[in-house]
Formats: C-alpha cells, sequence, structure tokens
C-alpha cells in the first residue's frame, strides 16, 4: 500500500478472518491486559453519545493506544440501539480506524462490531477459565439471549469443552426459543432448557453469564448461586449494589469500571471507596493476584477496553495482509501539502 492508501474491511472479511481462531483471540485479549496491567497503552476514558429522551440508545468513542506487540492506536466508535432488534437489524454496529503509532495517519477502516462481540466474548471466557480455577464445570447459565452471549458460549466451548449442557433466560420467551434453536445448530451436541427465573439458572449453573440491555439493577442477591461461582457481569448493570458489595470483585479496570452508572460505580458511590474491588483480571493471569478469595461468588464485571479492539483489530489487519483480503482505497488521504503546487 501507498503512503495515503487505506485498507477496508468490511463484515464478510472480518468474519473469515476470525473464524475458529478462538484460542488465537484470547491469547490476543491476554496480552492486551498484561501490557494494560504494565502500563504499556494509554487508555483515555470513554466517551458516550446519548440522545435526549432516550435512556437505552447511545454512541461511545474508545479510543486507544495499546503497546507491546500490538504498538497501535486507534479508536472504536460502536453504536448500541436496543429497538434495531424489532427492525430486523442487530442492537449494536461500529466501525474502527486504525492510526500508525509512528505517524499518526489512518491506516485501516475496519467493521468494529464483529470484532467487538469477539473480543467481548474472548475476555468473558479468558475471565472464566482463569476464575473456574480447574474446577469441572459441565452447566452455563446465561442471561440475555442475543449476540453477545452467544459467543461468549462459542469461546466457553473453545475454553472449557467440557461444557455439556445450558440454561438460558431472557425476558422474550420468543428470542429464548430461537437462541435455544441457534445452539442446536451451531454447538450440538449441547443440551439447552430455558429458565423461567433467575433462581433457576442460579442453582443450576456454577457459571453464568449476563449479556443483557438492562440499564439499572435487577438482581437483588446471589444467594441461590452455589458457593464458588462464577458470574460473568458483561452487561455491567444487572447486579444491585448488595450483590456486587458480597461477591468477590474482579474488573479489567478500576477507574473504568467506576464510571457511567454501572453496578459497580453505584457500589462505590454508596460505600464510599473501592476496597470492595479486590484485583484486576490481568493481576491474576500474571500471578499478581489469587485466582480466588475463598468460596464467595466470583464477580468479573469488565467496562469493555478500547486496547482489546486494538488488539484483535491489529490481528485482523495482519492476517488480511498476509492472506491479500480486503479492499485498499488509493490515495485515501491528500498528499502533503508543502509539496503540492
Amino acid at each position: 500500500m501507498g503512503t495515503g492508501d487505506i485498507l477496508i474491511l468490511k463484515a464478510g472479511d472480518v468474519g473469515t478472518l476470525l473464524s475458529a481462531r478462538e484460542e488465537a483471540l484470547m491469547d490476543t485479549v491476554a496480552m492486551a491486559y498484561q501490557a494494560h496491567g504494565r502500563g504499556d497503552s494509554s487508555l483515555p476514558h470513554s466517551t458516550f453519545l446519548r440522545f435526549p429522551d432516550s435512556e437505552e440508545n447511545r454512541i461511545i468513542g474508545l479510543p486507544a493506544y495499546l503497546g507491546g506487540p500490538s504498538n497501535i492506536a486507534g479508536m472504536k466508535w460502536v453504536s448500541s440501539f436496543p429497538a434495531n432488534t424489532l427492525k430486523g437489524m442487530d442492537r449494536a454496529s461500529a466501525a474502527i480506524i486504525l492510526n500508525s503509532p509512528e505517524t499518526g495517519r489512518p491506516e485501516a477502516i475496519l467493521e468494529g462490531s464483529i470484532i467487538s462481540a469477539k473480543r467481548t466474548a474472548a475476555s468473558a471466557a479468558l475471565a472464566a477459565r482463569a476464575l473456574i480455577d480447574g474446577r469441572k464445570t459441565e452447566c452455563v447459565g446465561l442471561f440475555g439471549c442475543g449476540l453477545i452471549n452467544f459467543e461468549i458460549l462459542r469461546f466457553l466451548k473453545a475454553a472449557l469443552p467440557e461444557i455439556s449442557s445450558l440454561v438460558i433466560h431472557d425476558l422474550d420467551e420468543t428470542r429464548a426459543h430461537h437462541f435455544k434453536s441457534k445452539c442446536g445448530e451451531v454447538f450440538s451436541p449441547l443440551e439447552v432448557s430455558i429458565a423461567m427465573n433467575q433462581d433457576e439458572v442460579f442453582r443450576n449453573c456454577a457459571l453464568v453469564s449476563f449479556a443483557t440491555t438492562a440499564v439499572k439493577p435487577h438482581v437483588a442477591h446471589l444467594s441461590a448461586c452455589a458457593p464458588g461461582s462464577t458470574i460473568l457481569h458483561i452487561s455491567l448493570r444487572d447486579l444491585s449494589t448488595g450483590a456486587i458489595l458480597g461477591a468477590d470483585n474482579i474488573v479489567d479496570d478500576i477507574d473504568h469500571i467506576c464510571r457511567e452508572q454501572t453496578s459497580v460505580h453505584l457500589a462505590e458511590q454508596l460505600v464510599g471507596n473501592r476496597d470492595f474491588i479486590r484485583c484486576t483480571l490481568a493481576e491474576i493471569l500474571t500471578g499478581a493476584a489469587p485466582r480466588r478469595a475463598g468460596d464467595r461468588v466470583a464477580v468479573f464485571s469488565p467496562f469493555g477496553l478500547g486496547i482489546l479492539d486494538l488488539a484483535v483489530s491489529k490481528l485482523v489487519y495482519e492476517l488480511a495482509t498476509t492472506e491479500g483480503i480486503g479492499t485498499t482505497i488509493p490515495s485515501f488521504l491528500p498528499a502533503s501539502w508543502a509539496e503540492s503546487k
């Protein structure tokens, strides 16, 4: 590519390049977490664009720089419009721009929703494998029957191949049945049952993932969970402050998670400190913190860091360059002003 060219990677390109690469993606996400834990990153707070009279809709900008093997800068611009599903569209859409850390010039534009879903799922599965700490896990519970939990299941199956059954719950029973059908098509053989209430999921599953569109806590307590259970609190606003304060809390970044009225943020506001957060996932991955704190329910609450999007996007970019995939737009950037006539 010339110095003013830019590579465009569409959804089909990204999907093809990331297909069946679950372990590679988990390794990439682990590398990004560890680099961030060493301070080899720059991660401003995400910017939330909200809309008048619309509590659910938002568009989020995630700028970041990630050092280490990735050595890349960039930005994810991702929207979440839950009512899109009623129009036959996905809830989320996104675009990612990769910039050279040497010149700052944009090098690639990638469809971002696939990358966002897979980095979220890889992060969740990585946390689950670490927090389960070798315990055999055959049943998984899922709150929310959408794309994110479907991808999380895909990555959990790769990280924990002993998984053989699934208990799902969604406020929309039609969505739950559709999810069950898709699981049968993709993950067979897998026993899938639909739960009518929250406690049914907690009682049957020691590993649970929340990927909902909740904007306020709706789970008052975790008393139905077995000791030593693990909760992947991906949607961040499902658990009450009481549930958070009674759990063993692990996050991706303490400053980032204590924002935007997440359940962890609400707990911080209630008690006036962050002492209830035990550690970050990076500290567990590097051995700086133990995987478990006794038999308390472990809750992993990841705010969703832009460095993960960059790490996965860099992987996609390198694969695309090697395999000759994508569309190059020549002379996307203007020639140098100093050399123009």
